[in-house]
């Protein structure tokens, strides 16, 4: 037999449904390149293991004669295998602590691993990636909670008739629904005390393009973020019209001293601060998607919060879900079947599930693996690409001897265990 991949079964939760291979691209990466396929079996993934089968892969526990292990999600540290290259999310690049544990253990067994996060092209766009499906079903579940908070307020809308993303048997379906709502607002509006209706989305990357592309099934205008903060007194108040604002990180910050500039700010986010609260009082719906670490300013303080109990913010749909984060008040990650949370600034409390007062929190953390089938062939569509060149690598040798092309070489974390020079500064992470 000639080279052997593996792909594992996802265990880190109960939704996790998705896979990295569909089996049409097993079978072709069989047909084309003779690269046979083990997969773990499973009960709850996407694609049955008859598909599987049908593929001509196999379905086996053991996985110990392959060379490449491919995955999803993190891996338990206990199943993890010597000498083997790995690639997943590893959740490791901002040394994060959980995940610290089993970055150690592949560095123990000599492991290679491979990140998708960190497969960019020369512009350090992502190449594989979920961020689109994120983005559409944690647009669809920010619009179910403002919906359903309404509803226990006593306010009836048409946004009422939008279910949770996992509800819809496909993302066609999730637009036939949005469109009918649509024409309901075009047709009768929105009560007058909500308007105008003005929805943010803080970033425009992968993951805000799907978000968008979910809104804008709804009658949408947008507006710059410089009219929403120079003179917001000029939108109309149309019961009729939903107005968005995508925020650029020139919108969201501002030099402590000379003019912005944007790879300035990236290299040194210190000489900024944050001027997102400026927006805050003119938002109904908050929509996060932006790339976040500590250096870098939040967009939503607890202190700004308690300051205005009473918000005109009713949802923010967290779909970067940075624990503590660019949103503070997103104290923890939600799950599908209880994806909100409700923060009582009056109080600097939280309650469980949507409440009709206070600032709700929509915090799924894999919200991908609400559309599993379709999100997973749009990234193996990518992946398959991928895969002759990592299982015929020779590991053995030096790093710069191996045969790989230069954006997989850029997400090569770890090389036989060891951090690559890229991500030397992990080192201080592992404990």
């Amino acid at each position: 037999m000639g080279k052997i991949i593996a792909i594992r079964r996802e265990d880190k939760n109960e939704w996790e449904r998705r896979v990295p291979l569909t089996p049409g691209h097993v079978r072709k990466l069989k047909e084309e390149y003779g690269i046979h396929t083990i997969v773990q079996p499973s009960s709850i993934r996407v694609f049955k293991d008859e598909e599987y089968l049908a593929a001509g892969a196999e379905i086996s526990e053991d996985i110990c004669p392959s060379s490449l292990v491919v995955a999803v999600k993190e891996i338990p540290v206990a199943l993890l295998e010597a000498g083997k290259t790995y690639i997943f999310f590893s959740h490791t690049i901002k040394g994060q602590a959980h995940n610290m544990p089993m970055l150690l253990r592949l560095m123990e067994l000599g492991n290679n691993l491979v990140d998708y996060e960190r497969i960019l092209d020369e512009h350090g766009r992502r190449l594989i990636f979920f961020g689109r499906y994120a983005g559409l079903a944690g647009m669809v579940e920010t619009l179910h909670a403002y919906g359903r908070k309404l509803v226990l307020a006593g306010v009836d809308t048409p946004l009422a008739a939008i279910r949770q993303a996992y509800r819809y048997a496909s993302i066609e379906d999730v637009k036939a629904e949005l469109g009918a709502v649509g024409a309901r607002i075009s047709l009768h509006g929105l009560p007058r005390s909500l308007t105008p209706f003005v929805v943010g989305f803080a970033g425009y990357g992968n993951v805000s393009h799907g978000a968008q592309e979910i809104f804008d099934q709804l009658p949408v205008q947008e507006i710059p973020a410089r009219q929403l903060r120079e003179a917001p007194d000029t939108l109309e108040p149309d019961p009729h019209t939903l107005y968005k604002v995508v925020f650029h990180e020139e919108d969201m910050v501002v030099p402590r001293a000379g003019a912005f500039e944007l790879q300035d700010y990236y290299r040194h986010p210190e000489k900024y601060r944050g001027i997102f609260e400026r927006y805050l009082p003119w938002l109904e719906i908050l929509v996060n998607c932006i790339y976040w670490t500590p250096a870098y300013p939040r967009l939503v303080t607890k202190d700004y919060l308690r300051a205005q109990p009473q918000q005109r913010l009713k949802v923010i749909g967290d779909i970067s879900c940075d624990i503590d984060g660019s949103v503070e008040i997103t104290h923890r990650a939600t799950m599908p079947d209880h994806a909100c949370f409700t923060y009582h600034p009056a109080t600097d409390s939280f309650s469980d599930d949507i409440a009709a007062d206070g600032v709700t929190v929509m915090a799924v953390d894999n919200l991908p693996c609400e559309f599993p089938r379709e999100a997973s062939e749009d990234f193996s569509a990518v992946l398959k690409e991928y895969i002759p060149e990592l299982v015929n690598a020779d590991f053995s040798k030096k790093l710069a001897e191996i045969r790989l092309h230069e954006y997989i070489r850029k997400a090569l974390i770890l090389h036989r265990g060891t951090l690559t020079p890229d991500y030397q500064y992990m080192q201080e992470f592992i404990t």
